[in-house]
């Protein structure tokens, strides 16, 4: 199905819901978005969906900070009575034309279970609507939004029918570095934790961070206040070369890390993957001598001790036979058929657990 690419802009009707109504393709009145939408963890004083508490920034490093601005992995849900379409009223930042993500589309795509129906790409705007056809049936549906230009959804409505947010799943908060962010996946909905979390039922909170994920005991104390009904931790990469790492220090800050988060929840199935195929670090030492392999053994390592010591809801699932080298997009980030590959693995290992 073709997707319906009007669009346009709301600056001169803002906060008017008469003028609101006068614009876009004639639906019927618009909804707060609040309860349609998922994978949010915390927002900021704007109402912006963020990833990292805005009342603990100054203890994140800054760029842990700057990738938790983005709306990684937010999502709007519905279901969808009578109505040939959904129109979306959003506030965007706007790339200026010499910034590296100027050319990059603008997409919201719509997909029902595994399948994209469709997308539309107008072209930013500092505010502005967007409007997506449905197919007749009554769904669920979820709208990817554009990620890279952090939009703040503003409203939601039907167009001839109406609209009701989709019953919500268990919460899955997933922390990790830029492979758990998404990167080289050429769309958000084929990122790891977006295919496994719909393969589950589940509501995806995507916690990367592209650069971070260091094993930073600030974001643990943020996780373990986090409501979470599963938690998946996937770092280590960051800690072969961006922040060098000895073996011995990623095993006592898994341990540490796991032990901040089981304050907050002290019952809650967390699942430990260690650091996937990385070609370039495998037997390669970094500053302080530790290579790849020896740091996921290490993780690995300090998982499988702390199940010793009586974390039954604590289990490891080993990263390194997860991807082959056809599976990484340059040497570093998983393609969309890696991304596939470690949802699958997940998916598994998650069945089990919950």
């Amino acid at each position: 199905m073709e997707p319906d690419v009007r669009g346009g802009t709301w600056a001169a009707e803002q906060g008017t819901e008469a003028g609101a109504e006068g614009r876009g393709t004639g639906g019927s009145r618009w909804l707060d978005p609040a309860p349609f939408l998922r994978g949010v963890a915390w927002l900021d004083g704007e109402g912006r969906a963020v990833r990292a508490d805005p009342e603990d920034a100054m203890r994140l490093p800054w760029d842990t900070g700057e990738r938790a601005a983005l709306p990684i992995g937010m999502r709007i849900e519905f279901t969808a009575h009578g109505a040939s379409a959904v129109e979306i009223r959003y506030r965007a930042r706007v790339p200026e034309p010499a910034e590296p993500l100027h050319e990059l589309a603008h997409t919201f795509a719509l997909w029902q279970g595994d399948r994209c129906l469709g997308e539309s790409a107008p072209v930013p705007l500092e505010e502005g609507y967007v409007c997506l056809q449905l197919p007749p049936c009554d769904g669920p549906f979820t709208i990817h939004p554009p990620e890279a230009q952090g939009p703040l959804i503003l409203a939601v409505r039907a167009v001839g029918g109406a609209l009701a947010p989709a019953p919500r799943g268990p919460r899955w908060v997933v922390h990790g570095d830029s492979i758990t962010e998404g990167w080289w996946s050429t769309r958000p909905a084929h990122a790891w934790p977006a295919v496994a979390g719909r393969a589950l039922g589940l509501d995806t909170v995507n916690l990367g961070y592209a650069g971070g994920a260091r094993g930073e005991l600030p974001t643990a104390e943020q996780l373990a206040r986090l409501p979470a009904d599963a938690i998946t931790l996937a770092f280590g990469t960051n800690c072969w070369s961006r922040t060098p790492f000895s073996a011995t220090l990623l095993y006592e800050t898994t341990l540490a890390f796991v032990r901040l988060i089981r304050l907050g929840h002290p019952d809650v199935p967390v699942l430990l993957l260690s650091p996937v195929l990385r070609p370039e670090a495998e037997a390669s030492a970094n500053q302080l001598g530790a290579t790849l392999a020896e740091l996921r053994t290490a993780m690995e390592e300090a998982g499988r001790d702390l199940i010793g010591c009586g974390d039954d809801r604590l289990h490891v699932l080993p990263g390194r036979d997860l991807l082959g080298p056809d599976d990484l997009a340059d040497g570093l980030h998983p393609n969309d058929s890696g991304h596939a590959r470690i949802a699958a693995a997940v998916t598994a290992a998650l069945r089990e657990i919950l």
